[in-house]
Order: C-alpha cells, then sequence, then structure tokens
C-alpha cells in the first residue's frame, strides 16, 4: 500500500504560534521534537513529519482498515540518511513502513509505502 501526503509549511508555523506546546505534544513524539528543533528550519522539519504522518495513516488504513492517531506513528530522522518510521500500536510492530520526506520554502511532501514478506503490499 501506498501513502502520499502533502502540506503548507505555513500552516503548521500557524498551528505552533497558536497553540504552541499543547499542539507539539499531541502531534509529535518528543524524539521527533528533539531531532526538528536542532533543524535551521525546524517548521519545515514538522511540516515533513505531518504530511509523513498523514501518508503513513493513508497506506496504513488501506492495508490494515486500521485509522491511526498521530501520536501512533514516529518518524525518526538521521541527518543526511532517510527517515525511519516507528508505528507505536502493537498490532502493527510487525509492519515495516519505508517513507520518502522533502521540503522546500512553502511545502512539505512525504510518500509512504508497506512493506511484508520482502515486498509492497
Amino acid at each position: 500500500m501506498i501513502g502520499v501526503d502533502i502540506v503548507s509549511n505555513e500552516r503548521i508555523r500557524k498551528a505552533v504560534e497558536r497553540f504552541g506546546e499543547r499542539f507539539l505534544k499531541r502531534i509529535y513524539t518528543p524524539l521527533e521534537l528533539e531531532y526538528c528543533k536542532k533543524q535551521a528550519d525546524w517548521i519545515a522539519c514538522l511540516s515533513a513529519r505531518w504530511a509523513g504522518k498523514e501518508a503513513v495513516l493513508k497506506a496504513v488504513y488501506q492495508s490494515k482498515g486500521i485509522v491511526l492517531e498521530f501520536s501512533e506513528i514516529e518518524i525518526l530522522g538521521d541527518f543526511g540518511k532517510p527517515a525511519k518510521v516507528r508505528l507505536l500500536r502493537e498490532e502493527l510492530k510487525d509492519i515495516q513502513v519505508l517513507i520518502s520526506l522533502s521540503h522546500e520554502k512553502e511545502y512539505s511532501v512525504a510518500v509512504s509505502f508497506i512493506i511484508t514478506n520482502g515486498g509492497f503490499l
């Protein structure tokens, strides 16, 4: 299964300004926040993770019929290496998710693929 999403970086910036820590803690894990806050453009980093979580949510729903919360999806960065997805729901621990994130000045985009038994689901 595949999932894709695009988000305006300005939308995420406004949500951070308006709702602050309440928004950040509801959407992002502590490790995601730690990683993004180290980036020069931390809002674009958050936006890419928002798009990533939406893309993963869509792929998981198509393949398993399960609706995830943003807080059940963790997208970890590794400075210059591809991001990794960790699903925090026990019944989904066996699912491998590949993700590609990208961001630029105005938008962030993500594509996710679910892999099982060595192939795409």
